[in-house]
């Protein structure tokens, strides 16, 4: 019975922290409070909150309490970039256009992708990453609301949907793919490119324990080079 006392526990806290009732960078109830709220052993709390910090979720410091990581991307074997530091390096203006805001019932492959239930209405996105007003980078984005309902109301025209993801709504794992793609007519209109050109193409989705967040395509203009550390 422990066992199944603090899995469920681990879950209920995990489900608290995705709909976002503590975010990134806030501290949880004592273990005395949760266990009391609970109705449970302190040490069953301990156990599910020991879990969630194996899974980088959150962090536990003696006299300092239990947080939710702010930024779980330090700790990610890829950081996920924000693309308006990228540009700034350059000198240039960086600005979200957004070309695409929709909540609309996922496509199949979608749902198959973030293992959503079928008829599960997402946030579609597209979105041009501009350099002083050219483009530099065009991105197709699905959004689970279930994780983060509160990006309905982001203002994603000031801040990109990739920059406010980053910051507030925590992630435990994803999994990113590079490749080669040839330009699509839209792809090569949004980019202002030629059809066919070769393109540097960016798969990326994040999930908060069993729970999907984003699945995005992230489109950049010939010539583009990505640099990372390792």
């Amino acid at each position: 019975m422990a066992e199944l006392g603090y899995r469920l526990i681990r879950d209920e806290i995990l489900e608290r922290i995705s709909r976002g009732e503590w975010a990134p960078g806030s501290l949880l109830p004592a273990e005395a409070d949760l266990a009391k709220e609970y109705d449970c052993a302190r040490g069953t709390v301990n156990r599910a909150l020991q879990s969630l910090a194996e899974e980088g979720i959150i962090e536990r410091k003696r006299r300092a309490g239990t947080r939710v990581k702010a930024l779980p991307a330090r700790k990610a074997k890829f950081e996920i970039p924000i693309i308006r530091l990228d540009v700034e390096s350059t000198g240039a203006v960086y600005k979200p256009k957004v070309i695409l805001r929709r909540k609309t019932l996922a496509p199949a492959a979608i749902v198959k992708s973030m293992r959503l239930r079928a008829g599960t209405r997402a946030l579609h996105l597209q979105t041009m990453h501009l350099a002083s007003g050219r483009p530099y980078a065009f991105e197709d984005r699905w959004v689970n609301l279930k994780a983060v309902p509160d990006i309905l109301n982001a203002p994603l025209d000031e801040i990109s949907a990739n920059e406010w993801l980053v910051r507030y709504a925590p992630y435990s794992s994803g999994e990113v793919s590079f490749s080669a793609a040839s330009a699509s007519e839209r792809e090569a209109s949004m980019l202002q490119t030629p059809i066919g050109s070769a393109l540097f193409a960016v798969d990326r989705m994040t999930w908060l324990g069993e729970v999907y967040i984003t699945f995005m395509k992230l489109y950049y203009k010939p010539g583009y080079k990505m640099r990372t550390n390792i």
